[in-house]
């Protein structure tokens, strides 16, 4: 017997949903790792605060990857191409993130890790539970990206002027709330009952935007309360 089942059917979505918060937990330990790994190990730490041309290639395998997986569509459909490029992407951004938080004491990384956490599950829940429907809120979301915009234009201006610990805080903020407010946006449009959903085929998009959007906001955490090593 054959059944047709339309994208918005339920038990379809509670499967799409169960597999991007699998892949999801899946990325965020690989992070956690390396993090953990990088800040943790002395002797890593060293070697990689003294190698920062790893720093670049896995910024430019970061980029490469990610354009590729959120511009070509066919591709990050295309299995397995679309697990491998998610793979490379994610041991990528994991890097980075294990080196920037290697410059950062111990204690600071893991307080920021668990405010992350915190933040990250009661917004989910919310996203979940409230009818404020975050997925018709992109003009919000635009003057926000704007205002970070212009405000990392006048940071690069005054930078060679000496560092201005008020306008890092103001950046940092406001970059926390940004990425804070995208996490509603994508979670909701992963449950699919607002204005806008994602098909249930791009559970790839789906879990790169989830996951970039937990990792900005970590690394805006790191620079609001994050601490120098000494």
């Amino acid at each position: 017997m054959q059944v047709q089942f339309s994208w918005d059917d339920a038990q379809i979505r509670r499967v799409f949903i169960r597999k991007v918060y699998a892949i999801l937990m899946l990325q965020l330990l690989v992070t956690l790792g390396i993090v953990a790994l990088f800040t943790f190990c002395a002797p890593v730490r060293f070697y990689i605060q003294t190698h920062p041309g790893l720093y670049s290639l896995a910024n430019l395998t970061f980029l490469a990857t990610y354009i590729a997986l959120s511009c070509c569509g066919d591709l990050r459909r295309q299995h397995p191409t679309n697990i491998i490029l998610l793979v490379i992407f994610t041991l990528s951004l994991a890097f980075i993130m294990g080196f920037m938080s290697s410059f950062y004491n111990t204690k600071s990384v893991m307080l920021c890790v668990g405010i992350t956490a915190l933040v990250c599950l009661s917004v989910t829940l919310f996203s979940f539970q409230s009818k404020v429907d975050f997925t018709s809120c992109q003009g919000v979301l635009f003057c926000m990206c704007m205002s970070m915009l212009f405000c990392a234009i006048a940071l690069s201006i005054l930078v060679p002027f000496g560092y201005i610990p008020w306008l890092h805080g103001i950046y940092a903020t406001m970059g926390a709330m940004l990425f804070t407010l995208f996490l509603a946006f994508d979670t909701q449009l992963l449950i699919g009952n607002k204005r806008y959903t994602l098909s249930p085929e791009e559970y790839v998009y789906a879990t790169l935007n989830i996951y970039l959007d937990i990792i900005y906001l970590f690394s805006f955490m790191l620079a609001c309360f994050g601490g120098g090593r000494e």
